[in-house]
Order: C-alpha cells, then structure tokens, then sequence
C-alpha cells in the first residue's frame, strides 16, 4: 500500500482566496479510528487549508493538540509520529498468531476480521504502546477511592507523549483556536476547554478522552472529567454558536456513522449500536443550525424596516434582537468513515499498525475527493446561508 503521508508536501497547490473568515476542524472521538482524522488533515495541509480553529473530543482532541500544537510545516509529521508510536505491535499472549499472518493485508473479509479480533484482543490484554497499559491488578483490588480503583488502564504514557509532541506553549499563544470537551463527573455537565479562556495542558486533552470505565477520570482545576462523547461526540454546534459569528469554512470529521444497513446478527447489532450512540446525530445538529441562521437572516430583514431604531437602541428587547441577527454564511463539510464490512464493534481499540494505514489512507483519499468539487469552498447561495456537503453524496 502506497503511504500518503509520505507524498511530498512540496506540491501544495497555493492557498485560494477563500470566501471565509475562519477555516475550523471539528474531530469527533473514536479511539483507533482517529487515524482517519490523520489523513484528512494532510489532504487539508497539502491544500494549504490550515485551521485557524481545531476543536475536538476524546481522540479528536489528541489530533488537535498535535496539530494547534506545532507549526504548520510539522504538523502531518507530528500526527504520522504519534500514530507510529501508538500503534507498534505490543507483546501480548496473541502475539503468535499475529506474526503468523504477519504485516501482509488478510485475503478476504472472513481473514481481515478474525486478524482484527486478533488485534484488538491484544491492544485489550497489552494495551496501546505510549498510550495506556492494563493495570498490574484488576481495580477491584485497590483500595476505593485510588485512581487505580476507577479503571482498568494506566494512561501515564499518553501524559508523556503529549508533552514530547506537542508544544503548549504554542497553543496557548493563540496562533490557533484550540477547544476540547469534557463531562464533569459530579455535576454531569458538559464543559469546554478552550485556548481563549484556559491555560491548555496535557490534562485537559486528557480529560476530553476519559472514557470510563477503561481510563481514569482526568483532575482539572479541582474537578474531575470524563470523555466529552459521555453527552456528545462533536464540537459541532460549541464552533458554530460560538460569538462572534464568522463566515465559516467547517470540516466536520465523525468517525461514526449515523446511517446503516439494518444489523443482520447480534455482532452487526452490536457494531451498528455502538456507532448510532457515538455518532451524535451529527446532521440533525447540522438542519437545526440551517434552520437558526435561516431565523437569523429573516430577523436581519425585519429589523431594516423597523423604524426609528437608532432610538430604539438603548430598548433591552431590540438589542436582544439585534444581538442575534446576523447574515453569515457556512459551509460544513461532512467526513465520515466508513467501516469496512470486517470491521466490528471492537474497531475503536484495534490498533495495528496495518489497520492504522487503512484510515489514514481513507481519511486522506475521502478529503482529497472532497476538495475536487468547487462548491466546497465557495461562498454558498443558499437562503439561510448554510451549505452542507458529505463526500458519499458528491462521488
């Protein structure tokens, strides 16, 4: 297989003058998926359609920090580093089996699929290189209360690798956005942390994939969060209600999709509930917003007929108005993996270094595809204002 990652970056085509005042990546959580995320941003990168905002959850935002977290000319290999180092074969009693098949692609999807149990089996018995790694003792075995007690999985390794790739102190300057989501455990509330509001550190991306009862709850200022995909697996509508609002260029990359073929066996029943639950109804975020900015635009052309509203100004009902009408105008680009037939529920801890290819590759050929079609970065005509795109409706 020919690998993307290492197409040479000196063919960018130049930065086009985009109708947009801002360019946002929107990560969704998925776990091994997120290698997917990977290849979109490098067919972006190599199109010199840089983000001037990444927000993301759980997996989304380690990709994130990878890339607000170092220059531009670093960054797919700054992405391609991490999943190198999270995805070598760890030592575990199915080792045996792996290296009988070896790195050679399975012949048929039967093979695929019993080689990716294999896999994922051993990412769950010997966990993730520089990632987590299974507790010496089961928790129930740790006195209550200890961080040791609360999950199956030691994530100190990811802390590390955190901080030998990606550069805080960047992030914190602002030169891009940088927003992760995470649930407080005590109040169940949904949070963001955000480089415009927080110190950003590895905790923070930390606490954003969090996901009980695998990973431990990550401390915050005090608090204690889990995965942000507990109350919703997209950034979506934190970017696009976010003030001011701007002329948004958004891709939106969900490594779960919401429309399926209808489970014929308790295994698809299984992968097909897994993915309806994390995919957070992405499109119907989507038609809300459509139908918020459409309100937004009529309000903009009722208040030019209200008369005398200079002097109205200082009334508390019209600035409330005012302070909502707006004509901006959105594309949102929809990039959602599509899992092969011999991909099963276990697809989100199945992290081999062939099957992490395999999503970078289709993330990386999914946005390249996408990027061919002019509308996708021209100005939409729409009457609200909102465009959306999906790239298994454009080919």
């Amino acid at each position: 297989m020919n690998d993307p990652t290492k197409a040479k970056l000196k063919t960018v085509r130049p930065r086009q003058s985009l109708p947009f005042e801002r360019i946002a990546l929107l990560l969704q959580g998925g776990g091994a998926l997120g290698s997917y995320q990977a290849g979109v941003y490098q067919a972006l990168a190599e199109n010199d359609l840089h983000p001037d905002w990444v927000a993301g959850i759980s997996i989304g935002a380690v990709n994130c920090a990878l890339i607000a977290g170092n220059p531009k000319g670093k960054r797919v290999e700054a992405l391609r580093t991490f999943w190198e180092l999270v995805t070598s074969p760890p030592t575990t009693p199915t080792a045996a089996m792996l290296s009988f098949f070896g790195n050679a692609a399975p012949r048929g999807d039967l093979a695929h699929q019993l080689l990716n149990q294999a896999r994922a089996f051993s990412t769950m018995m010997g966990g993730a290189p520089n990632f987590f790694a299974p507790r010496t003792l089961p928790p129930y075995l740790h006195p209550a209360g200890s961080m040791e007690a609360q999950s199956f999985y030691d994530v100190t390794p990811l802390r590390d690798t955190l901080e030998r790739l990606v550069d805080f102190d960047r992030i914190n300057a602002g030169e891009t956005r940088f927003s992760v989501g995470a649930v407080n455990v005590r109040s169940g509330n949904f949070a963001y942390f955000d480089s415009t509001t927080h110190d950003i550190g590895p905790e923070h991306v930390m606490a954003s994939g969090a996901l009980p009862p695998g990973f431990p709850a990550a401390k915050v200022e005090g608090e204690y969060y889990w995965d942000g995909g507990l109350v919703s697996n997209t950034p979506l509508q934190w970017v696009l209600e976010s003030k001011p609002r701007r002329d948004t260029l958004a891709f939106q990359v969900d490594l779960w999709s919401s429309r399926g073929d209808f489970p014929r066996d308790l295994i698809s029943q299984d992968v097909r509930q897994k993915d309806i639950r994390f995919s957070s109804r992405t499109r119907a975020a989507t038609d809300q917003f459509k139908k918020m900015q459409r309100m937004r635009r009529a309000l903009c052309d009722l208040l030019e007929h209200v008369p005398d509203r200079e002097a109205l100004q200082d009334d508390p009902d019209l600035a409330l108005l005012m302070n909502e009408a707006d004509r901006k105008v959105y594309n949102i680009v929809h990039l959602i993996y599509r899992a092969k037939n011999y991909e099963g529920s276990s697809k989100d801890y199945e992290f081999s270094r062939l099957t992490m290819e395999e999503h970078w590759e289709a993330g990386y050929n999914d946005a390249s595809r996408t990027l061919r079609f002019p509308d996708v970065l021209a100005r939409p005509q729409t009457p609200d204002g909102v465009a959306t795109f999906d790239v298994a409706d454009l080919t």
